[in-house]
């Protein structure tokens, strides 16, 4: 009888086996044909896999089932199949193994986005992970392995479906990352292992995409951020084409050379994924023989981690106080009241980006206005802001069906604004944290109201604290608000919450405080706020929600990190200030994440102001900017030009330079799509003309085209005009497209490695027949030397760097 899993985990470190789809292949799965399918058809085969990896050595046979989501199996006739499909997979492993390995049901992407970047919703996507996660479970699998995801928030939603199928069956989590260190749509390892860990994963990391060497890299950083214990599952290196076939290079040997430093990082999984084999699987097996160790878990500092899908932030121990931005709240704002009951998201958008530039941390949401749909507001304000900026959410409501609408839609782990001490409230907001994975603000306040002494304050968070632990809500996913009372009307307020902070923090909790509440009613009222955060930031306060556009605020929070020995060598006191005299209202420059472009515009003219739409996504305005241009004059050529397309250059430009991620890219794109209808009159008579006419495909066999659809969005808004074949589309078909419609380039996309080979056949197809047109291949598993191999003008390892090289070809 074997040990539990994770038991089995703490002891040794285990091997899982290699590529599914690899060996699939050369027992006969044809182009086109669905794998999971195999576990009806062909039974035999599957298990004949699995007896393989088995015999080399591995503790962990994976299931044939990772694309066993009814998305998936949809593409092949078999959406009702689900169920079954997964429920034989897991038997046909254990029937193999016995008790000899653990089974793992494997769970890949759908194939789709989750919104507001694709048009996925959180409850369909969880739907669907859950009817998967179920099948396999109540066929017995010992764990759950999800893989070779792109989107964080796409995961996260597995993860959530399966916790709340069971709370105690060990789930592995892993993404695949690109060569940047980042995934596909932007997320760094440490905002993903965050967020993974709070949704409840068992085992993070990495699998696909990169060697063992770059796998070890992405491993590090999220060593940083979590103790949990990990998991390395790395490609036999990047793929070739070698006589017509797509092989990975990686020996055996390779894959087991980073052994111990993985050991030592807490690697306690380790597998292969394309193109391993039992080979490579025996040579990890063997090279595991001599170097078992126990795992030793990181400990725990009591930093709470706040992640969203391309960021994180730190609150607690030796990390500078957090900066919660104060300004998205109605409260005084008649604006953004107005523009709340209107359904509209202009003032979210602004401020998100101008409380970013300024410094804060974290951004605190409230959409509390009366007679507006509360729940409906809290998700297009987290959209918005997502959208916008990659600074992580604080979602602050006391409606709990908003909150969890905001978490649904949430890329991250959030900070949830509040909790108290109140039975009501805890029964409320708690199991909102556990299931969405987010820490929470505990206001010491209960039945009895706000307590008048710190002891009191203190024993309101210690219960808080403890009724969090009993449903499994770590200590330090607890940010106690000490509350700020206003010294005008209780003059020892300040005191009481100094006090109360200071004894808080003596608990292992980190802090909070809405600081500017201590000067309501004063004039001058920044003078007091500055002085109190500054008292409260030497008291232990660990973050605090502030206007970051007060400068004596920012001054204050500045010189006591300096003080306080969280600002190393001053260098961040030094990069604000230096140059610039001291004043009362000494506030230094920020560049706006809309600053005004490169290119020869005016930043406050029409031009400017369109580029800035573009830039900052501004999809509301951009039409009335429109208007304006034309109702001055401009051409609708001059409008997109000489502006609309500068906004777009530049986009571009921060996307290759690291300062924007894809979904940023697509809300430009959309606020792109918005500008253009409004001149599709001018473009149908011709006064828009397009620059050149692009076929796109995803290469038959292939049902990915989640890459193939973002480029289409980028080209037709870049000037182009594409046909759109579509997915799993045959070479001829391709070819009949583009003798038809006499294009100026093929692109073609594939994802899967056993797909690859169908651009070749393309390709040459293309060449053969005498057609003209320019070939650009891409997708995640292609690269510049395949491109090379098959004879590709044009390889693009990302849709912005497509659209780029392709206008340069063309020009030619």
């Amino acid at each position: 009888m074997k040990m539990p899993f994770m038991q089995a985990v703490k002891e040794r470190v285990l091997v899982l086996d290699g590529a599914m789809g690899t060996m699939l292949q050369e027992r006969g799965l044809k182009p086109g044909q669905s794998p999971e399918e195999m576990n009806l058809t062909a039974p035999e085969v599957v298990a004949g896999v699995h007896r393989a990896y088995l015999e080399a050595g591995a503790d962990i046979i994976v299931t044939n089932t990772f694309g066993g989501t009814k998305a998936k199996l949809e593409h092949y006739g078999l959406g009702d199949q689900v169920t079954r499909i997964n429920a034989e997979a897991v038997r046909l492993a254990r029937e193999v193994c016995g008790e000899n390995a653990y089974v793992a049901g494997s769970i890949g992407p759908t194939g789709r986005f989750v919104e507001p970047v694709g048009d996925m919703s959180f409850d369909e996507a969880y739907g669907m992970f859950q009817e998967q996660a179920k099948a396999l479970i109540d066929a017995g699998a010992d764990l759950i392995s999800l893989e070779t995801f792109l989107d964080i928030k796409e995961i996260r939603a597995a993860l959530i479906a399966i916790r709340d199928l069971s709370a105690d069956i060990p789930v592995i989590a892993m993404l695949t990352f690109e060569e940047k260190g980042r995934s596909v749509l932007g997320s760094p390892p440490e905002a993903a292992a965050i967020t993974l860990e709070a949704a409840g994963a068992s085992l993070v990391g990495s699998n696909c995409g990169l060697g063992v060497d770059g796998i070890y890299d992405i491993l590090c950083a999220m060593r940083k951020v979590t103790s949990l214990p990990l998991i390395s599952q790395a490609n036999a290196g990047l793929p070739v084409l070698k006589d017509g076939v797509t092989v990975f290079p990686g020996t055996p040997d390779e894959m087991t050379a980073y052994h111990d430093r993985m050991i030592g990082l807490g690697v306690r999984v380790i597998g292969g994924c394309c193109g391993t084999t039992p080979a490579h699987i025996r040579a990890i097996k063997d090279a595991l023989a001599e170097k078992q160790t126990p795992f030793v878990p990181k400990e725990d500092d009591g930093t709470t981690w706040i992640s969203s899908r391309g960021s994180f932030a730190p609150m607690g121990a030796k990390h500078p106080a957090a900066l919660i931005g104060e300004r998205i709240n109605p409260t005084g704002k008649k604006l953004y009241s107005q523009e709340l009951r209107e359904g509209k998201v202009s003032y979210i958008r602004r401020e998100a980006l101008e409380q970013t530039e300024l410094g804060a941390t974290l951004l605190d949401v409230n959409v509390g206005t009366p007679g507006i749909d509360e729940p409906a507001a809290m998700e297009r304000a987290v959209f918005c802001i997502t959208g916008a900026v990659q600074t992580p959410l604080v979602l602050d409501s006391s409606s709990p069906e908003a909150l969890e609408r905001g978490l649904k839609a949430a890329d991250g782990k959030v900070l949830i604004n509040s909790v108290n001490g109140e039975e009501k409230s805890m029964a409320a907001v708690l199991p909102l944290a556990k299931k969405y994975g987010a820490a929470v603000v505990c206001l010491t306040l209960d039945e009895a109201g706000i307590p008048v002494e710190a002891d009191g304050r203190v024993a309101v968070a210690q219960k808080v604290a403890e009724r969090a632990a009993q449903m499994g809500i770590k200590r330090s996913d607890i940010v106690v608000d000490c509350l700020t009372l206003t010294v005008s009307a209780e003059p020892k307020g300040g005191l009481v919450a100094l006090e109360a902070v200071r004894k808080v923090s003596e608990l292992n909790l980190n802090t909070t405080l809405g600081v500017s509440n201590i000067s309501f009613g004063l004039p001058c009222r920044p003078l007091i706020s500055s002085t109190f955060f500054s008292m409260a930031l030497a008291a232990g306060l660990t973050s605090a929600i502030v206007n970051v556009k007060e400068a004596p605020m920012m001054a204050a929070w500045r010189s006591a990190m300096v003080l306080l020995g969280k600002d190393v060598n001053a260098a961040g006191y030094i990069d604000a200030y230096k140059g610039l005299a001291v004043t009362a209202s000494t506030q230094p420059a920020s560049a706006a994440a809309g600053a005004p472009v490169e290119a020869a515009v005016e930043p406050e003219g029409i031009r400017g102001r369109l580029a800035k739409a573009v830039i900052n996504g501004e999809l509301e305005g951009v039409v009335a900017l429109v208007e304006e241009a034309l109702a001055q004059g401009l051409t609708p050529m001059e409008i997109s030009s000489e502006a609309l397309l500068v906004g777009l250059d530049e986009v571009g430009k921060r996307f290759g330079n690291g300062s924007f991620f894809l979904p940023q890219v697509m809300v430009s794109a959309d606020t792109m799509k918005a500008a253009f209808a409004r001149l599709k009159n001018e473009l149908a008579t011709g006064a828009l003309k397009s620059i050149g006419k692009i076929l796109m495909a995803t290469v038959e066999g292939d049902i990915h085209d989640i890459g193939k659809n973002i480029l289409v969005t980028l080209l037709e808004n870049n000037g182009f005009e594409v046909i759109d074949l579509g997915k799993n589309v045959p070479a001829a078909k391709i070819l009949d497209a583009a003798r038809e419609h006499q294009v100026d380039a093929v692109g073609l996309s594939a994802l899967m490695t056993t797909t690859m080979a169908q651009m070749d056949k393309v390709v040459t197809l293309l060449k053969s027949e005498g057609v003209k047109s320019f070939t650009m291949v891409g997708g995640a598993v292609v690269t510049q030397q395949y491109a090379d191999e098959i004879g590709a003008d044009l390889y693009a390892k990302d849709a912005m760097e497509a659209v780029a090289r392709i206008k340069e070809l063309l020009a030619k």
